[in-house]
């Protein structure tokens, strides 16, 4: 197994898509200290009846979506690339059980999520709550130990990202067909579902991947458009099975068809 681990890292280290994927999603850091510098602005030139009134989604939260879509689309092409070009075949020569083959890239998969999530999730909160200090109604001088449960969570979920991500495509062999669905998880699920009628907006938006950690920390949002009705031993198994469920029908899939 440790043979099929190097070979793994190697080929996912040897290819440029790493690179700027990787690249991209830490650059979610520099687009959140934009968006809490050019929130502090606005709050400083705003008059003294609307900074009263005045709120600030967590910046954090919401550039979490571009180490989550970026992971996922790594894991994606972890296996889409070996299709397009065929070199799968060689991979599977070398390793006829075929399942430590995915088990192996999805090792390495989320490890590499696993310090990209919290890095862009941590570097982003403490950046803004450098940045934004006591403004709006002191949004961000929550003590940081209070906040660490959902931002060590919220880091997280870039593995399960990169996994789903992984999963889907060795069930769809397609880069286009497993990213869709991926964007669909991330931003349209939500969207739709937000704008459901109760009581099904509460339901659905509960069992959203982006809105599991939360509920897994034991804090939802009051204000998000995801729901809150999962404990936290609930959300837990529902991301587990976001994450199993296509890792499982991949396996299976790529023991029993042709390549």
């Amino acid at each position: 197994m440790t043979d099929v681990l190097a070979a793994e890292w190697h080929k996912l280290r040897s290819v440029r898509s790493t690179y700027y994927t990787l690249g991209v999603a830490v650059g979610g850091i520099l687009l959140g200290a934009a968006i809490a510098w050019s929130a502090a602005a606005a709050f400083d030139g705003a008059p003294p009846e609307r900074r009263t009134g005045g709120s600030i989604s967590n910046i954090e939260e919401v550039i979490v979506m571009f180490p989550q879509l970026c992971l996922g689309i790594l894991g994606v092409l972890a296996i889409t690339s070996e299709y397009a070009t065929g070199t799968i075949a060689t991979s599977l020569m070398a390793v006829p059980r075929r399942w430590p083959v995915l088990a192996a890239k999805a090792a390495i998969l989320a490890g590499l999520a696993a310090i990209t999530g919290p890095l862009v999730v941590f570097a982003t909160y403490f950046v803004s709550r450098s940045v934004i200090g006591g403004r709006f109604s002191g949004a961000y001088l929550t003590p940081v130990a209070d906040r660490m449960p959902v931002l060590a969570l919220t880091g997280l979920s870039v593995v399960a990202f990169a996994l789903v991500g992984l999963g889907l495509a060795t069930i769809l062999r397609s880069t286009a067909g497993a990213i869709v669905i991926l964007v669909g998880l991330l931003y349209v699920g939500p969207m739709v579902v937000g704008n459901l009628p109760a009581p099904w907006s509460e339901r659905l938006g509960s069992v959203m991947l982006p809105g599991l950690p939360r509920q897994i920390a034991g804090q939802p949002d009051a204000h998000s458009v995801y729901g809150s009705l999962l404990s936290p031993a609930g959300a837990v198994a529902v991301m587990l099975a976001y994450v199993v469920l296509p890792l499982v029908a991949g396996t299976l899939l790529l023991r029993r068809r042709d390549v």
